[in-house]
């Protein structure tokens, strides 16, 4: 997958420069930016170039709040390199999330070392993550998996919307569901996601498509629970296709947007016949869980 990488450089009074990367990050976070990095004098935002739209950014900054700070940037072809190179030759400590009951993360090398520590029951999963977004570390993925673990899942069967390493649709197979389907963009994150599954010994349940949201006019089942972990931007676009593969009663589940995000996002939600049933939050990142009234 190609990626942009683009230098933001802000010219801020000192006690203004925190602020103007947060309110920064969250502009680009619309305009399509995946992940940032903060630098000496601003940001590092790195966005997929098929996504990627210069007049889209230019809206966005045009709407910064800050008269006394400018932005420019430069852009440039992000070095073509496996993004998960220090996951792959370095691993992960284990991640634990802790709901009621507990999901370890772990990379099969960094075994957590007693899990009687934890809540019982204790379900594990094993992240192997080659060029795919989801080892559990990011707040987005944990919130989902936290709300996972709030639900019933049995016997359900779970839609995961850029699968990544498939780690969400993993998690749900582990704790009950009976088929968990995904799909992602990129060739690399179906494969990893296959990989993932057989490791965890879920495979004979899941099933990795690759595409945009367009491929769910080819999978005839409905399902009981949508989850995706994307940005705000194809949320928006994307959640009247995640409607149309829904049953009356489902939940859905979106993180991978900030909570200045929350409103749109519940506003779009509740046109399409959405009820909102609770929304999460850590650091500036958010998650919102709607029921669907009518299919």
């Amino acid at each position: 997958m190609k990626y942009f990488e683009v230098d933001f450089h802000i010219s801020s009074p000192e006690e203004l420069m925190q602020d103007s990367r947060d309110i920064l990050s969250a502009l680009l976070g619309e305009a399509g930016f995946e992940t940032f990095e903060e630098t000496v004098d601003g940001l590092k935002g790195y966005v997929q170039q098929t996504m990627f739209s210069q007049q889209n950014l230019d809206t966005s900054l045009m709407a910064f709040p800050f008269e006394n700070v400018t932005i420019n940037y430069e852009i440039r072809e992000a070095e073509d390199k496996d993004w998960n190179e220090q996951w792959e030759q370095e691993g992960f400590e284990p991640i634990v999330v802790v709901n009621n009951k507990t999901i370890i993360v772990h990379d099969g090398r960094h075994l957590p070392t007693d899990t009687s520590l934890y809540q019982s029951p204790v379900t594990e999963i094993e992240i192997d993550a080659h060029l795919a977004f989801g080892t559990g570390t990011h707040e987005t993925t944990q919130m989902i998996l936290e709300t996972l673990l709030e639900q019933r899942l049995e016997g359900c069967r779970v839609l995961d919307c850029g699968c990544g390493t498939g780690i969400l649709g993993i998690a749900a197979l582990k704790l009950g569901a009976r088929e968990s389907v995904g799909y992602d963009i990129d060739e690399w994150s179906v494969e990893n996601a296959r990989h993932n599954a057989v490791i965890n010994r879920v495979d004979e349940h899941f099933i990795s498509h690759l595409g945009d949201a367009t491929i769910l006019d080819s999978i005839p089942e409905k399902f009981d629970f949508v989850l995706a972990n994307i940005n705000r931007n194809i949320l928006l676009a994307d959640m009247e296709a995640f409607r149309r593969k829904m049953m009356t009663g489902a939940t859905l589940v979106l993180s991978g947007f900030y909570h200045t995000d929350v409103p749109s996002l519940v506003e779009k939600a509740q046109l399409l016949g959405f009820t909102m049933a609770y929304e999460k939050q850590k650091s500036d990142w958010a998650c919102l869980v709607f029921r669907l009234n009518k299919a």
